[in-house]
């Protein structure tokens, strides 16, 4: 024990020889300050909204306002019946070849067509979530369960960064008591293997056509 003392004891000693005749100092010591990124443009924003969305396994077209109902037209074949709910815009249903209006299909009827096409009210960014509320031209959500693909029209000016900020364009929706549906990337399951399997509660395929 006596050893470990004597060489603790050398130890501070040629410490105190080094600091021997420094004057110490008494200026506070300043943190410095926080750097904070600024915010992202919006640009960035719907960028990150196409990328969160792809990471779901979810196919995403970026299209100008004025080639979206083409873009359409090229995705559904002539002889695929396609789901549209009520409300839907003009030129969006125009674009169906064969559409199937949704006048109270039960389960059976829905699970004999090919897709369904909607809008939707929220896109966000952070999570790649879009959120139904089920007002004109989204539908009702047995529309978004059964069909085995979803093309869903997400407008640029609908994606925000982050959840808090999809309060804003959903609170009308809340207040009224509308279901809300959030959607992240096409039905997903696992087993016990960790095995993924598409499909299993709703479709297997989500298509988002994004308009910028």
């Amino acid at each position: 024990m006596s050893g470990q003392t004597s060489a603790r004891d050398e130890i501070l000693g040629r410490v105190r020889s080094a600091l021997a005749g420094v004057e110490p100092t008494h200026e506070p010591v300043v943190a410095p300050s926080a750097v904070q990124d600024p915010a992202p443009s919006h640009h960035q924003v719907v960028d990150l909204f196409a990328e969160r969305v792809a990471d779901y396994r979810a196919v995403v077209d970026r299209v100008s306002a004025a080639d979206l109902p083409g873009h359409l037209a090229g995705l559904f074949a002539p002889t695929e019946r396609v789901v549209v709910p009520p409300g839907l815009e003009t030129d969006l249903l125009n674009a169906v070849p064969t559409p199937v209006a949704d006048d109270d299909l039960d389960a059976a009827d829905l699970d004999t067509t090919d897709a369904v096409l909607t809008t939707a009210t929220v896109g966000i960014a952070e999570t790649g979530t879009i959120v139904l509320d089920h007002g004109p031209g989204q539908g009702r959500r047995a529309l978004t369960l059964v069909p085995d693909r979803h093309v869903c029209v997400v407008r640029a000016d609908q994606v925000v960064p982050d959840v808090p900020d999809a309060m804003a364009p959903l609170g009308g929706s809340i207040a009224a008591g509308r279901p809300l549906t959030w959607i992240s990337g096409p039905s997903a399951t696992s087993d016990i293997e960790l095995t993924r399997v598409e499909g299993v509660h709703g479709p297997r395929t989500l298509h988002v056509v994004l308009v910028e």
